[in-house]
C-alpha cells in the first residue's frame, strides 16, 4: 500500500485521470485479471471452482482479491445460489463484455508477435 501523499500516488492518480489507456490498465492489468475475463469472455459463465482450475498457479488468496476487484470495478457479475454445496458462478456485465474488442486485439498482437 503506498502514502496518500507520495509522489508515485499523485502520478498514478493523475494518469488514471488523464490518460485512457493508464486507466484501462489499472483497470484489467497485471497477472491475473485478463485471464479471468478471457475466460469469462469465451464460457458466459464459470462457476469459481471452474476459474481455480483454468488459473494455473494462482492461490485462493488471490483469486478471490482479483475476483472482488474486477466486481467492484463493474467488470463482472457473482452469482451466488443458496444450496448445498453453495454454488457461486461469475459472468461478465455488460460494461465487461464491452471490453471484448480490445482483448481480442491484444490476443491477435501477441499471437502474432510472441516469436519475435
Amino acid at each position: 500500500m503506498r502514502k496518500e501523499n507520495s509522489t508515485n500516488n499523485t502520478n498514478e492518480i493523475y494518469w488514471k485521470n488523464k490518460c485512457g489507456i493508464a486507466f484501462t490498465l489499472s483497470i484489467i492489468g497485471g497477472r491475473w485479471k485478463i485471464n479471468i475475463l478471457s475466460y469469462l469472455l469465451s464460457e458466459n459463465k464459470l462457476r469459481y471452482s471452474e476459474l481455480r482450475k483454468r488459473l494455473t498457479g494462482i492461490s485462493e488468496r488471490m483469486l478471490i482479491a482479483k475476483l472482488k476487484e474486477l466486481e467492484s470495478d463493474g467488470l463482472i457479475n457473482r452469482m451466488v445460489y443458496q444450496q448445498v454445496p453453495p454454488k457461486v458462478e461469475y459472468e461478465l456485465t455488460e460494461h465487461g463484455r464491452s471490453l471484448k474488442e480490445i482483448l481480442v486485439q491484444m490476443d491477435e498482437w501477441g499471437e502474432a508477435n510472441v516469436s519475435k
